[in-house]
């Protein structure tokens, strides 16, 4: 990519973390100003010394920034990086200009998504919710797949740094659209990895070398399109490098039933009223 094309456009990238530092490793390699800022600053070093320039706080990568990316691993971290330590306006929201546009990619709730939706509206900032899927590898090779919620000229108008990013990003809705699809395809991701790893013990990848990654056995065990593709042939080699910790699949789970189980709340509140 044309790193001129790209020269104008300043990004400031906030969560440093499995999938943050691949992320932004291939914004600098596309050419585009990269500020960042992580919790650990040791996190940053990588990036650095590729030509990122490291923040003091979330409010200076904010300040610095056409276009900030946060990927934090928990609601309250990410909570703490917009309003600040105290709450009170002191963080990364307070910091961004008018015109200027805000992407999330962590996985949180579609209720706090709808919130930083509200406070970027009145400080005239575009927003989109855009939690991912890919794992780590995907990050790192770029393809990682955007859940997105917004609006969509907004989205329009970033698919270039996207594109950079990942291969493919689905517009879902509103803000919040993102966020509620992204829970609710975390218990099918976690159920697959569950039946890859009952097979794997079972002998069931070593039935299916014979047939390569695409066989019957190694299908049956995990029906999710993409993964596979991935995962086989690493089980296959006897090598088990986890690329995803069960303390986030634990977290993004408990998102998803609250979710689901506040969804239910308003649907019985929606039937009593009829």
């Amino acid at each position: 990519m044309d790193s001129a094309a790209n020269s104008k456009t300043k990004i400031g990238l906030i969560g440093l973390g499995l999938m943050g530092q691949p992320i932004g490793m291939n914004l600098v390699k596309a050419g585009y100003p990269l500020t960042v800022w992580n919790r650990t600053t040791s996190r940053a070093n990588e990036l650095v010394g590729m030509g990122a320039t490291l923040a003091m706080s979330p409010k200076d990568v904010a300040a610095a920034s056409d276009v900030l990316i946060t990927i934090c691993q928990r609601p309250p971290a990410l909570e703490s990086v917009l309003w600040g330590a105290d709450g009170k306006d002191s963080g990364a929201l307070a910091a961004l200009r008018p015109g200027s546009t805000y992407i999330d990619s962590s996985t949180v709730s579609p209720a706090l998504a709808r919130k930083i939706a509200a406070a970027c509206a009145e400080r005239k900032v575009h927003f989109l919710d855009a939690p991912v899927t890919g794992g780590d590898w995907g990050a790192k090779k770029g393809e990682l797949i955007f859940m997105v919620g917004g609006d969509a000229e907004t989205l329009k108008s970033v698919e270039l740094v996207l594109s950079v990013l990942g291969k493919r990003w689905f517009h879902l809705g509103p803000n919040g659209a993102g966020q509620t699809i992204k829970l609710a395809h975390e218990p099918d991701s976690g159920a697959a990895g569950r039946r890859a790893g009952r097979s794997a013990g079972a002998g069931h990848w070593r039935r299916a070398e014979r047939r390569g990654p695409s066989g019957s056995d190694a299908n049956r065990a995990w029906r999710v399109p993409g993964v596979l593709d991935v995962k086989a042939p690493n089980l296959l080699k006897g090598e088990y490098k986890p690329s995803f910790p069960l303390r986030l699949m634990h977290k993004d789970l408990s998102l998803s039933a609250r979710s689901g189980e506040s969804d239910r709340r308003g649907l019985a509140r929606d039937r009593s009223r009829a």
